[in-house]
C-alpha cells in the first residue's frame, strides 16, 4: 500500500501496519500523575512507580490526615534520594466543598424502592431511613426546584424533586438502590452556594502544602475565576511558587471555563463528578473543549478519572480503557492520571507501565509538524499578536522542524519558556536546564515532552549549552553531526528574558 500523502490529510493518516505490529520505543511525551495510597506508599512501592513512569505524586486530601500524608511524602523523597537526577512533582488535591447524605442511625444501609417518596431534610443530625435522607447542604430548598434531578452515591440513587418546602425537599425515587451513610450528593445544573475552600482545605494548604513545599494544588470544584484568586490569596507569598490546577467538576465550572482558564496555572478534566453534573454522553465533548482551549492558552491539562479503573482488580486493562487513554493523548492532554489504580489497586506498578505504553503508542500516531503549524495558525487567529517570549518559543519549534534538529535545549529560571515551547508540540525532546529544584519538578511533572536537569548556577551560558549537548548524547537523543536548537536569555540568570534562539551542531 502506498504511503499516506503529505500536507492536508486526515488525522492519523500516518498510521501504518508497522505502527501496529511493532512497539514504539520513542521517549514518552505525555506525563503521568499517580495517586498515592496503601497499595504503593512503601519506599519500595514508590520506587517502582517512579521507575515505571510516575511524573507527579498526588496526595488525595479527601482521605488521611497530615501525619499520614507527611509520612508518605518522606518515603517518596527517600525513594527519590536513591535516584539522583529524577524529579517527581508533588500535588495536593483538596477535598473541596461537598454535599453529603447523613447518618442512618442503627442501620448500616437503607434500601430505597422505585416509585417511593423520600423527604430530603437539611437538619443533618436527623437519622435517615427509607423515607428520610439528611443532607449537609442547608440551602438545598433555595437551590433546587420541582422537576430537578438529585443524584446520590455517584448516581446509584436517582431522585426527582416533586415539592420544595422551607427546610426540606420532597422527591420521588427513580430506581431501587441500597445506600450507606454519608454518600456524595450531586445537583446537576444547579448553582450551589458553597465556599471555594472549606476550613479544612485552608488548613491543608497553610499547615501542610506550604511547609511541605508541594508543587501543585489541585483545587476541587472550581466554579469561577474568583476561586483561583482566593486560593492564591490563601497561599500568599510563601506559597507563591505553588501552581494551581483547577478541577472542572460541574456545569458552573464549564460555564465559566474561559475565565477560570485565564487565571489558573493548569486544568484537570475531572470526569467523575462532571459526569454526574452533565449528561454522561456529553463528557467527552467537554473533555475535548477543555483540552483544546487549554492547549491554545498553553496551560497544562490533566485528564483524570477511571482511565484504567478495571486494573484496581485486574492485571490488564480493558480495550475500552486503553482507547480512552489513547484518545485523551490524541485530544492533546498533557498528562493522564491514575487514582484508585495506584492508591489501593492490586497492580499499581503494572497500571503505570501500561499507561506509559499506551501514551507512547498514541503519540506515534501524531503528525507533530502538522500539529505545530496548526497550533501556530490557531493561536494567531484566536489570540492575535504573540508576546516576544512566545514568538521565540514558536520560532524555535519551527526552526527545529526545518533543520531536522534532534533536541531543543532551553535555559530556564521559572519553567515558563519550556512550557511555551511545548505548546507548539515539537516532536523532538525539550531539555530544560535550571538551578531551581521547584522549576525542575514543575517542568518534569506537567510540561509535555520536557525533561529537566538541575545545575548549580545559570551563569555561563556557553558552558551550560555544551553541557546540555553532552547530556543529550548520554541520553542517546543526539549524536555527532546532529543539529540542536537552543533558547536562552541575553541576560544570564534573569527570569523572563528568553529572547535568544541559536542553532548548535553536536
Amino acid at each position: 500500500m502506498p504511503s499516506a500523502p503529505t500536507g492536508h490529510v486526515l488525522r492519523e493518516s500516518n498510521i501504518t501496519l508497522d505502527h501496529i505490529l511493532n512497539e514504539n520505543k520513542q521517549i514518552r511525551k505525555t506525563k503521568i500523575v499517580c495517586t498515592l495510597g496503601p497499595a504503593c506508599w512503601s519506599v519500595e512501592g514508590l520506587g517502582q512507580l517512579i521507575d515505571a513512569g510516575m511524573n507527579v505524586a498526588r496526595l488525595n486530601f479527601s482521605h488521611g490526615d497530615h501525619e499520614t500524608h507527611a509520612a508518605t511524602l518522606d518515603r517518596l523523597r527517600e525513594a527519590l534520594a536513591s535516584r539522583p537526577g529524577v524529579h517527581v512533582g508533588v500535588m495536593l488535591d483538596t477535598k473541596g466543598p461537598e454535599i453529603r447524605t447523613g447518618f442512618l442511625g442503627s442501620a448500616k444501609t437503607v434500601e430505597y424502592k422505585k416509585g417511593s417518596t423520600v423527604e430530603i431534610v437539611t437538619d443533618y443530625s436527623m437519622p435517615g431511613n427509607s423515607e428520610i435522607i439528611a443532607c449537609s447542604y442547608a440551602e438545598l430548598p433555595a437551590t433546587t426546584q420541582v422537576g430537578a434531578t438529585i443524584l446520590v452515591a455517584d448516581g446509584a440513587l436517582v431522585l426527582k424533586v416533586t415539592e420544595v418546602r422551607e427546610s426540606s425537599v420532597i422527591a420521588q425515587v427513580q430506581n431501587t438502590a441500597t445506600i450507606g451513610e454519608r454518600k456524595n450528593m450531586n445537583l446537576p445544573g444547579a448553582i450551589v452556594n458553597l465556599p471555594t475552600l472549606t476550613e479544612k482545605d485552608v488548613a491543608d494548604l497553610t499547615d501542610f502544602g506550604i511547609p511541605q513545599n508541594v508543587d501543585f494544588i489541585a483545587a476541587s470544584f472550581v466554579r469561577k475565576g474568583e476561586d483561583i484568586d482566593f486560593i492564591r490569596s490563601v497561599l500568599g507569598e510563601q506559597g507563591g511558587h505553588i501552581k494551581i490546577i483547577a478541577k472542572i467538576e460541574n456545569q458552573e465550572g464549564l460555564n465559566n471555563y474561559d475565565d477560570i482558564l485565564t487565571k489558573t496555572d493548569g486544568i484537570m478534566v475531572a470526569r467523575g463528578d462532571l459526569g454526574m453534573e452533565i449528561p454522561p454522553e456529553k463528557v467527552f465533548l467537554a473533555q475535548k473543549m477543555m483540552i483544546n482551549k487549554a492547549n491554545i492558552r498553553g496551560k497544562p491539562v490533566i485528564t483524570a478519572t477511571q482511565m484504567l479503573e478495571s486494573m484496581i482488580k485486574n492485571p490488564r486493562p480493558t480495550r475500552a480503557e486503553c482507547t480512552d487513554v489513547a484518545n485523551a493523548v490524541l485530544d492533546g492532554t498533557d498528562c493522564v492520571m491514575l487514582s484508585g489504580e495506584t492508591a489501593n489497586g492490586d497492580y499499581p506498578e503494572e497500571a503505570v507501565s501500561i499507561m506509559a505504553k499506551i501514551c507512547r503508542e498514541a503519540e506515534s500516531a501524531v503528525n507533530y509538524n502538522q500539529m505545530s503549524n496548526t497550533m501556530r495558525n490557531t493561536v494567531m487567529a484566536v489570540v492575535g499578536q504573540m508576546v516576544a517570549p512566545e514568538s521565540v518559543a514558536s520560532s524555535s519549534v519551527k526552526t527545529a522542524f526545518d533543520i531536522n534538529a534532534k533536541m531543543i535545549v532551553v535555559l530556564t529560571e521559572t519553567g515558563s519558556t519550556p512550557l511555551l515551547i511545548a505548546k507548539y508540540r515539537p516532536s523532538m525532546p525539550i531539555l530544560a536546564l535550571t538551578a531551581i529544584p521547584e522549576t525542575a519538578r514543575m517542568v518534569q511533572g506537567l510540561v509535555k515532552n520536557s525533561y529537566c536537569v538541575v545545575i548549580g548556577s545559570m551563569i555561563g551560558t556557553e558552558s551550560i549549552l555544551f553541557r546540555a549537548l553532552d547530556i543529550g548524547r548520554e541520553k542517546g537523543w543526539v549524536k555527532s553531526g546532529d543539529n540542536v536548537v537552543c533558547v536562552h536569555g541575553f541576560q544570564e540568570a534573569v527570569p523572563g528574558s528568553s529572547n535568544m534562539l541559536r542553532v548548535m551542531t553536536v
